[in-house]
Order: structure tokens, then C-alpha cells, then sequence
């Protein structure tokens, strides 16, 4: 059995994904694109959606598309309809990425328990 070339390779013995992006450019497109999402906020609350705990995972490709999964404080948020696309800019915009995809989910659920202490703090729950 062979590997598509583009497809990434796992070496199940160590558990590592392989990238065929250099070591040091994916650390700092990794930085960049954190950096970009602790751009944007959700407007009803004073923490960005990094430190909120809304970002579920982050894929960087090897044509350095980044592929979001996220989501929302409640599936009836008043800016989910807008809040992919604010993802998409932030994230489009940090150099070196090819563009963005973002897919929200709400499988877990959202709970406070995954905002960082900067964000509790924040919030005045700290």
C-alpha cells in the first residue's frame, strides 16, 4: 500500500505527525495563527475565542491550508452566523497561509471549564 505524496504521514510508533512543512515554519505559522485568533472576540464577552476555549483544533496542511474546528459559548449565540467569517479573515491574514476553513461543531459542548485563567480573570471569575 502506498501513500498519496500530499497526504500526511504518521509514524504510529512515536504517535507523531509528519509535515513536509520545515520544523521552524510550522511553529511559527502555528504562533501566527493563535496570534490571529486571539484577535477575535465574542462581543458579549471581554476574552478572545482562543482563551474562551472555543477553538477545538487547529490543522495546518501541507499546502498550509488551516482547517479550524470550533465553537460557539451556545448554539443560539446572536453572532454565529458571523463568527466563521471573522475566524477566516484573522486567520487568512497571517502570512504563509493558503486560506481557511473553519467548522463549527457543538459536539462537545461548550462548558466554562475550558476557558484559560486569562480568560477567567476576564471575566471576573478568577
Amino acid at each position: 500500500m502506498s501513500l498519496d505524496e500530499s497526504e500526511q504521514k504518521i509514524d504510529v510508533r512515536e504517535g507523531i505527525v509528519h509535515s513536509s512543512i520545515p520544523a521552524d515554519e510550522l511553529a511559527r505559522l502555528s504562533v501566527d495563527v493563535i496570534g490571529a485568533l486571539k484577535t477575535v472576540y465574542d462581543p458579549e464577552i471581554p476574552a478572545d475565542i482562543f482563551e474562551l476555549g472555543l477553538i477545538y483544533k487547529i490543522d495546518i496542511e501541507d499546502d498550509r491550508m488551516v482547517k479550524i474546528m470550533m465553537t460557539l459559548t451556545a448554539p443560539g449565540c446572536p453572532v454565529a452566523g458571523e463568527m466563521p467569517g471573522w475566524v477566516e479573515n484573522a486567520v487568512g491574514a497571517v502570512e504563509g497561509v493558503s486560506g481557511v476553513e473553519v467548522e463549527m461543531t457543538f459536539d462537545p459542548p461548550w462548558t466554562p471549564d475550558r476557558m484559560s485563567e486569562e480568560a477567567q480573570v476576564a471575566v471576573g471569575w478568577y
